[in-house]
């Protein structure tokens, strides 16, 4: 975790207090209590050290409920991680579809990210839904 966002990724839910791994791990595993956790003022492009977010991190793990409400709360579903990589592109690597419609209805650019998400699509012989 980078040292900006170190000291303010920490939740305190129900009198636990949680380190900044295991707020990331929360949203590997899809946890709603991470939604909780972002209301009452965990920041919500809350990132490790590879620049991966939570919303990114959700994502790539297939969890479309948690990426979509992570998007809801303004969780930047463009940025980008060290590695120049987009959640959207990550999803479509994965083939979580339901994943990739999430990031597309909150304004996912497909084009965003190196390879992006329509590279990784042409990569694996696969479509990308119509974007709303």
């Amino acid at each position: 975790m980078s040292d900006s966002t170190d000291q303010q990724a920490s939740g305190d839910q129900d009198g636990v207090r949680l380190e900044p791994g295991q707020i990331l791990d929360l949203a590997r595993q899809g946890a709603d209590v991470l939604l909780d956790l972002v209301d009452a003022g965990l920041p919500v492009d809350t990132a490790d050290d590879a620049g991966n977010t939570l919303l990114m991190l959700a994502a790539y793990h297939g969890h479309a409920d948690l990426t979509a409400g992570l998007a809801e709360r303004g969780a930047d579903v463009n940025r980008l991680n060290a590695r120049n990589q987009s959640p959207l592109a990550g999803a479509v690597f994965k083939d979580s579809t339901d994943v990739v419609r999430a990031l597309l209805d909150h304004g996912a650019d497909p084009d965003a990210g190196t390879p992006s998400a329509r590279a990784t699509a042409q990569m694996f012989g696969r479509t990308l839904p119509a974007e709303s």
